[in-house]
């Protein structure tokens, strides 16, 4: 659409002051020239003016102009709550219906713009923003947001637009949903000891009646073991105990039945959860009881004594009951031995036991080591350091204890040098594997030891390292629920030493003792994951078998993934993998179960389901838009001018309008002056030359006034 204009514009030869005051001085004369009867005054302000006018400029401003179209901004929200049931039909539907309704429309123009998923949820507010900040204020016509109304940046929405903001909202009137919402959750809590989650069950939008009020069947578990059931009514909160029961990363999976209803719920995503605890102990306590002194003494003690972490009670038998030196009893500056307290009343507030070049020599009774094996089997860990009294007929394989040992004494003390090196199976367990200056083809391995005790090992016991003739000499196995673990030589103090080079002496104890206590990344049958990025996964099973895989994984929507995993050293076996949306996932490979969550249990966009346009009225009704739902019907679309009313209800049904903005851009432009130069020049002379001829006549310009006083 083009069209011209015409109009009068100014160029002047001097400042406005200067014309202006050319004109005043003019006007003056005139005046000047009226009071004292002259003729001619009427022409000689007429010159003035003509002078002042020329000076000014005159010109005329020929344009042409092209009329602009209207914009039409369509908001497609394509975000997850959109894609539940009906809804993407729903919009598709009102989509189609308004291109075809805009697209009629004359000079109009359709900008679409589509918001999809993102980390932080739905972030319609944002792009409402960025489309009416990229158009044009006077060509845009109006802005219509095709949405359930669920945005998670509201602070992002604009307070105004220059046209009509309008938003359809998807779903029907009888939608509602019950959702689990996950109130308060510590990050860490300490093992064995309670920690509390609060939550509460929350419905939402038309309830049907068969199920307000009606209790949801809460299921907790951690790791996928041992579940509760508890019976939890909507809309109150309450505390859930749970007691962790190792150290590292405990996922809580929460969960409720879905509510059995002839109405079904808009999704069951929301209707789950999985949070990570990381469980943590106050302080490992460890007993540790030297049977005699001697040179590896010191070694686990400052190994103990250096990781504050730790609390150590440490006792050495310097004075067995058979010894006979003659110094009475109360002479001797000895603590006692408080055997009954330590193994019979407090036995279970211990982490760990080690018995270090300990041998049965009286103190304690038979009853005290079978409170030592309950302990074992209740859960409890036992670490025995042996040196020649376990071959003797002191040694703690004849006590009860032997029933829970890993391995069996010959009776054969071996006094030769000997390199440590791993068995097939140390190799693959977490305790030895990776040890730095492991023997190798490149290297001759650690420094040599001088002595080991001969032990049959059991048949399920695991040997990681070996020392003369590939005998063993670190053999570990389970007991019950707990751990025992035997090193059948006392001479790991000369790692320490740095005897021909040394080995990892502080490492590999450290490894023995924490795998004693089941600290989970020592754990030679685990499934771990770690998230690396965003929905990224590093799956890592560890095993004592020589292959593994693959991993199933059961995605948010109940399908299954199997992922193949690759060697990564021995007993080592990796996989990336990336999942397809947040959510809960569950992986499993044989008896070994992980619950992971990526990013929230239920992605923002289930958090809040029924369709509710409470966050986009306020800025709907400061522009003269309108909320409507689309389940009411696709409104008209109608084109009215700007000030009058964008909505309404009529005959046919409810309407919504765009404002005609009438916008226009100028595509020539000439300007032509009003009068050539000569021509004011002579107009000027013109009327100057009339004030003097008029000043002339009769009488050298007397007024016809005076004339007529005279005559009479």
């Amino acid at each position: 659409m083009n069209f011209s204009a015409t109009a009068l514009r100014f160029d002047p030869a001097l400042p406005w002051w200067a014309i202006a005051a050319l004109a005043v001085l003019a006007l003056l004369v005139a005046g000047f020239a009226l009071w004292r009867g002259l003729r001619g005054w009427a022409w000689r302000g007429l010159a003035g003016l003509a002078a002042a006018l020329a000076l000014a400029g005159p010109a005329l401003e020929m344009g042409s102009r092209a009329g602009l179209s209207d914009i039409v901004i369509l908001l497609d929200d394509r975000s997850a709550s959109q894609s539940l049931p009906g809804r993407s039909a729903q919009t598709d539907a009102a989509l189609q219906s308004l291109e075809t309704q805009i697209g009629a429309l004359p000079d109009t123009e359709l900008r679409r713009v589509t918001v999809g998923d993102d980390d932080d949820g739905t972030l319609l507010g944002a792009a409402i923003s960025r489309a009416i900040a990229a158009e044009p204020a006077a060509r845009l016509a109006g802005v219509i947001a095709l949405t359930d109304g669920r945005l998670h940046d509201q602070a992002m929405l604009p307070a105004g637009a220059p046209a009509p903001v309008h938003v359809l909202l998807s779903g029907q009137p009888e939608d509602w949903d019950r959702r689990l919402v996950i109130e308060e959750a510590p990050a860490f809590g300490m093992i064995d000891q309670e920690v509390t989650i609060r939550l509460r069950v929350e419905d939402q939008g038309a309830v049907p009646a068969d199920v307000e009020g009606q209790p949801a069947t809460l299921r907790i578990s951690i790791d996928g073991e041992d579940e509760q059931v508890f019976s939890v009514p909507p809309g109150v909160s309450v505390q859930m105990p749970l007691r962790l029961t190792h150290a590292g990363q405990n996922t809580v999976q929460i969960g409720f039945d879905a509510p059995d209803s002839d109405t079904v719920e808009l999704t069951d995503r929301n209707n789950a959860a999985a949070i990570a605890i990381n469980g943590v102990r106050d302080r490992l306590r460890v007993l540790l009881v030297s049977g005699e002194p001697h040179a590896g003494e010191r070694t686990w003690r400052n190994l103990l004594k250096s990781d504050a972490a730790v609390d150590l009670i440490h006792f050495t038998i310097l004075r067995p009951p058979d010894k006979s030196d003659g110094v009475p009893v109360d002479e001797l500056a000895l603590i006692a031995f408080p055997t009954r307290e330590l193994f019979l009343e407090r036995i279970d507030d211990f982490d760990l036991i080690i018995f270090d070049r300990y041998s049965v020599q009286g103190i304690l009774p038979p009853d005290y080591y079978m409170n030592i094996l309950r302990y074992v089997q209740q859960g409890g860990a036992l670490l025995i350091a042996a040196g020649p009294e376990f071959a003797s007929v002191e040694s703690l394989s004849l006590s009860p204890l032997g029933a829970i040992l890993p391995a069996r004494p010959t009776g054969r003390v071996i006094d030769q040098p000997f390199r440590p090196v791993l068995s097939d199976d140390g190799q693959r367990h977490p305790v030895t594997s990776g040890l730095p200056g492991a023997p190798s083809e490149e290297n001759e391995g650690w420094g040599r030891w001088l002595r080991m005790v001969e032990v049959t090992p059991d048949a399920d016991a695991q040997v990681v390292m070996t020392g003369v003739d590939d005998r063993p000499l670190l053999v570990m196995d389970r007991e019950g629920e707990g751990r025992v673990a035997l090193l059948a030589s006392d001479q790991v103090w000369l790692w320490g030493r740095g005897f021909e080079g040394g080995g990892p002496q502080l490492e590999l104890l450290r490894r023995i003792a924490h795998w004693s206590m089941k600290e989970p990344e020592l754990e030679e049958e685990t499934l771990l994951a770690d998230i690396s990025h965003g929905l990224q996964l590093h799956l890592t099973r560890r095993t004592m078998q020589s292959t593994a895989g693959p991993v199933q994984i059961t995605l948010p929507d109940g399908s299954v993934q199997e992922v193949p995993l690759t060697e990564d050293g021995p007993g080592r076996f990796t996989a990336d993998w990336t999942a397809p949306e947040p959510g809960l996932y569950q992986l499993r490979d044989g008896d070994l179960r992980r619950v992971l969550a990526l990013g929230p249990s239920a992605p923002r966009e289930f958090e809040q389901t029924v369709a509710s346009g409470d966050q986009l009225a306020p800025l709907a009704e400061a522009t003269g838009g309108a909320v409507m739902s689309l389940s009411d019907g696709i409104p008209d679309l109608r084109s009215v001018p700007e000030g009058r009313r964008a909505h309404g209800r009529g005959v046919a049904g409810d309407w919504i309008a765009i404002t005609a903005r009438d916008a226009a851009t100028v595509t020539g432009l000439e300007r032509r002056p009003l009068l050539p130069g000569w021509v004011w020049l002579a107009l000027i002379a013109g009327l100057i030359l009339a004030g003097w001829l008029a000043e002339g006549r009769r009488g050298g310009g007397r007024s016809p006034m005076t004339e007529g006083a005279g005559a009479a």
